[in-house]
């Protein structure tokens, strides 16, 4: 599992690739620490190589999501393949995200 951050702007974009399963979840969250430290920023969660993901990969992105939201910004998820996008499906979190 690799993390990428770049900010751009008043934007900054997350990276996802590999499996955001529960073992690969320890080291995410380290690596998503500085994209919190930005959350007034609108924060793009690009998952276009991101091949699996765990209830423990979904916290970190509802993490992301709080620590944006309580800075009133929005957090946008973009390139979901369809086996992810069931499980948001089915875990509600299509509502909790902007999808793209």
């Amino acid at each position: 599992m690799k993390t990428e951050i770049v900010e751009n702007g008043n934007q900054v974009v997350a990276t996802f690739s590999g499996r955001l399963d529960t073992p690969a979840a320890v080291q995410t969250t380290e690596d998503v620490k500085p994209l919190l430290a930005t959350a007034n920023k609108e924060i793009v969660l690009d998952c276009s190589e991101l091949e699996y993901i765990s209830s423990s990969g979904l916290r970190i992105f509802l993490s992301i999501r709080k620590e944006a939201g309580a800075h009133g910004s929005k957090v946008i998820v973009r390139n979901i393949n369809d086996d992810i996008r069931q499980v948001f499906m089915m875990t509600g979190f299509v509502s909790l995200f902007e999808i793209q």
